[in-house]
């Protein structure tokens, strides 16, 4: 046997492995990570916070690169302090069938010291492509990313709720932080 064509899919193989080592899940600092939505009606404003959320990140922290994240969070443990109104807004969106919002990038792409994060955002049982704008701050131990996205509650099939027969509008703003630890 050739030695070349022994030797050649072992050293391929190797390469590859050695490529893929430096890139890894980053573990999450639970209390340190948060999601918050707000809604606007034109009378005022409804903030709820989850401190649930789950993240995950494929990142290299040599080269201070996220290469894939991933989202999860139980929509029902958003908390607005107003426990009417987080029953009302967990009817209005379905929770009982529809209990969790996940997202899942396709690319993540550098801008200036941001990064645009692409993916598939499933929410109310739909799912539609979005971007998420993300700012990372790397520290010599942990990363911590701090971002925002909107989304359209008449996309993601969910009728906007009224008060005093004036619907809220249209877009659901969120903004995030995640911290991880790199070991």
């Amino acid at each position: 046997m050739n030695i070349k064509a022994f030797l050649f899919p072992i050293v391929v193989s190797f390469v590859s492995i050695t490529a893929n080592a430096q890139t890894k899940q980053a573990e999450i600092v639970k209390n340190d990570s948060w999601m918050t939505y707000r809604l606007t009606h034109p009378l005022h404003e409804i903030e709820a916070t989850s401190k649930d959320v789950v993240y995950h990140m494929d990142i290299d922290a040599a080269k201070k690169e996220i290469h894939a994240v991933w989202a999860d969070v139980d929509v029902t443990t958003f908390d607005s302090g107003n426990s009417n109104r987080d029953s009302h807004a967990m009817e209005v969106i379905d929770a009982i069938d529809y209990p969790e919002a996940t997202f899942e990038s396709s690319s993540v792409t550098p801008v200036g010291d941001s990064l645009h994060i692409a993916g598939k955002m499933t929410f109310h049982g739909v799912t539609k492509d979005i971007v998420l704008a993300v700012k990372p701050t790397w520290i010599s131990d942990s990363l911590k990313v701090v971002g925002s996205f909107e989304l359209s509650l008449t996309a993601f099939k969910i009728e906007r709720p009224a008060l005093l027969l004036i619907p809220v509008e249209d877009a659901l703003h969120f903004t995030f932080a995640a911290v991880f630890v790199l070991h």
